[in-house]
């Protein structure tokens, strides 16, 4: 299973969702090594689709809904989260559970 997180300098929510991300796996008894991904210019952001930071994807697939434009260093915002900054844990738990079934979110 490929775990990767990408986020921007001093991005306040990247700790966290680095051990929201591990909590899942542990919680679900998945071995993986994360990826953290640093984007550094909008050059990047832009080739990697990137939507804020910070942004989590499991298979290459973001665990929430990425817009299709407004690739950016900027945060990132998660509707119907109830930590600012992350996604809701359960949309985790979903990416996680159809990566180990070998589905699509």
């Amino acid at each position: 299973m490929k775990v990767e997180i990408f986020y921007v300098a001093d991005c306040p929510s990247q700790p966290a969702a680095v051990a929201l991300v591990k909590d899942v796996l542990a919680t679900q008894g998945v071995e993986a090594e994360i990826t953290e991904v640093l984007v550094t210019d909008e050059q990047t952001a832009h080739e990697l689709r990137f939507p804020g930071s910070p942004a989590i994807r499991i298979n290459g697939q973001d665990v929430a809904e990425p817009p299709e434009t407004g690739f950016a260093l900027k945060c990132r915002l998660y509707p119907g989260s109830l930590r600012t900054g992350l996604p809701p844990a359960e949309l985790v738990h979903l990416a996680v559970a159809a990566a180990r079934e070998g589905g699509k979110l």
